[in-house]
């Protein structure tokens, strides 16, 4: 076992009046300490007693004991530095203490006699141990610092420890100002204290056990993110490059379809010109002959000639006749087919987030004890709907009493968490999750500034986001089943069309101080919205 000294220095062993290691330390009252010839020196010159630290005035002059725990220490402090002197001098260091009866060479301290204050060796010890009258000396392990272990007023061994002071007292000193207090022998206290001590030992060593399983179990989780981190990345460059192959795929098929469409336009062109260049030929023939016939000056010869030239040759009508320029349709369609491509492709995204997230799905059951009064909880407590009347519940601080809302019995403060709900069938219902402290009285318009995070249908086919102002949501699909998932830390709360494999809303950016609870609303049955709303087990797809 390492010394004091290995962990306290000179200055936390010395003394605010001298200034040098504590010799007989005392503890007042207000918790500090001093050398005792030094405070008594100090109070004997002054009008009144006052701490030289902390200026803590006492009314009375307190009676001073030697606080043997600090004694102790500075006597541990000191023999380092003896040991030392001596070793530097030039003397054996052999032991701490030697017998103080050896004229001659000095031999190492056997035993201390608290009766005669003095140390003996092997040979000198003997009289202890043969004469009668000595046997009763009070005998322990040879210390140098005597004087520590005697009491300063009755100067008689401290074997008696005063549980009401904490104190170690001499037997006179149990028969004057400790006498109607509790006191043992210092050898019951020790060994009291040592079971104590070793109480605290087991709770430090089970405390350490207890950090090394976290940092194993810490190792462990970053070891199990790496290897899930690692698959999700191959599991998402597989998507993008899919993705990719994808986008070229239809990229190469538009260039294609253009490159197909100009060549046909380049040879209707080819057909259109060479019919034109045609009738040009005929044309120009034409207009030669009307030419060398105008010109004539044979009258007759044009009479007769007149009714073949005075018509023009037949030819196409090119008005409308043009060159069809690409298609808009055909980029609408590569459009779309990229779309749908991307839309695959993002749902096996969402599938690969659901199925990442489905690892925090926990039980939850309905708490009767926050139902409204119109609702039907099964017995199982896992559906819920509106029972068309007010049934005869209970009134309590956690029930809804105007809302028809429930909470689930378990609440969340820290990590993640994942239920699903069954809504098929309904026109209306209302899910989330909701901090502890809402108020479940009275109308409640949920939003994330009154702590409900919720996504709602109503209207039979209009869904929402419960912001403030609500989100208009946009959904392909009519979901049958929601998954809601919770980040508690991050501050986020996602939905998923389960079956769909396709995210409706998060909130994100939530700053979450207290328990969350799941909140169910099934909405009013008025005939066509009787359907339960019902917490399903989540079935993890196994990778």
């Amino acid at each position: 076992m390492a010394s004091s000294s290995s962990f306290l220095s000179e200055d936390q062993l010395q003394c605010s009046i001298c200034l040098d290691v504590f010799a007989d330390p005392v503890s007042t009252s207000c918790g500090h300490n001093f050398c005792m010839t030094c405070i008594k020196e100090c109070w004997d010159t002054s009008s009144h007693c006052q701490c030289p630290v902390c200026k803590m005035d006492f009314p009375r002059r307190p009676e001073l004991h030697v606080n043997t725990f600090i004694s102790g220490l500075a006597a541990q402090f000191r023999k380092p530095v003896q040991v030392k002197s001596s070793s530097t001098a030039g003397e054996p260091a052999k032991s701490l203490v030697f017998c103080e009866v050896c004229s001659e060479k000095k031999r190492e301290a056997l035993k201390s006699c608290l009766i005669c204050m003095a140390s003996y060796c092997k040979t000198h010890l003997e009289p202890h141990e043969k004469i009668s009258s000595f046997k009763k000396h009070k005998l322990i392990d040879p210390v140098e610092n005597l004087e520590d272990y005697i009491c300063q007023k009755h100067e008689r061994p401290l074997e008696m420890f005063c549980r009401d002071d904490q104190t170690c007292v001499c037997q006179f000193c149990t028969e004057a100002e400790h006498k109607n207090h509790n006191t043992v022998p210092v050898e019951e206290e020790s060994a009291e204290k040592k079971t104590q001590l070793g109480a605290t030992q087991a709770e430090i060593e089970q405390m350490i056990q207890d950090r090394l399983k976290k940092i194993e179990e810490i190792e462990e989780s970053v070891e199990l993110h790496k290897k899930n981190t690692e698959k999700e990345k191959a599991d998402s460059m597989e998507i993008f490059r899919a993705l990719i192959r994808s986008i070229e795929r239809n990229q190469a098929e538009l260039l294609k379809v253009m490159e197909e469409k100009q060549r046909a336009a380049e040879r209707q062109a080819e057909e259109f010109i060479k019919d034109l260049e045609q009738e040009i030929t005929e044309l120009k023939r034409k207009n030669t002959e009307l030419e060398q016939i105008s010109n004539t000056e044979d009258h007759l010869h044009l009479l007769q000639m007149y009714p073949s030239l005075c018509r023009p040759p037949p030819t196409n009508n090119w008005t409308d006749v043009s060159i069809q320029l690409l298609n808009v349709g055909t980029l609408r369609r590569a459009r779309d087919q990229l779309q749908e491509c991307v839309d695959e492709e993002m749902k096996k995204v969402v599938g690969m987030e659901l199925k990442r997230i489905q690892q925090y799905a926990v039980d939850v059951n309905l708490n009767p004890d926050t139902a409204n009064s119109y609702l039907i909880l099964s017995d199982d407590g896992k559906q819920v709907t509106d029972g068309g009347k007010q049934q005869n519940f209970p009134d309590n601080p956690e029930r809804f009493d105007f809302s028809v809302y429930v909470l689930g019995k378990e609440g969340f403060s820290s990590g993640r968490f994942y239920y699903e709900v069954q809504v098929k069938g309904k026109t209306e219902w209302d899910l989330g999750v909701t901090r502890e402290s809402n108020n479940r009285k009275g109308i409640i318009i949920p939003s994330p500034g009154d702590g409900y995070w919720s996504v709602l249908l109503g209207n039979y086919s209009e869904y929402e986001a419960l912001e403030s102002p609500s989100v208009p949501l946009l959904l392909k699909q009519a979901p049958q089943k929601v998954g809601v998932f919770v980040d508690y830390e991050e501050g986020l709360v996602s939905f998923y069309d389960v079956e769909n494999e396709s995210h409706i809303y998060s909130f994100t950016g939530q700053a979450f101080t207290e328990k969350l609870y799941p909140v169910f609303n099934p909405g009013l049955d008025e005939g066509e919205n009787s359907a339960p709303l019902i917490i399903c087990p989540v079935n993890e797809v196994q990778s």
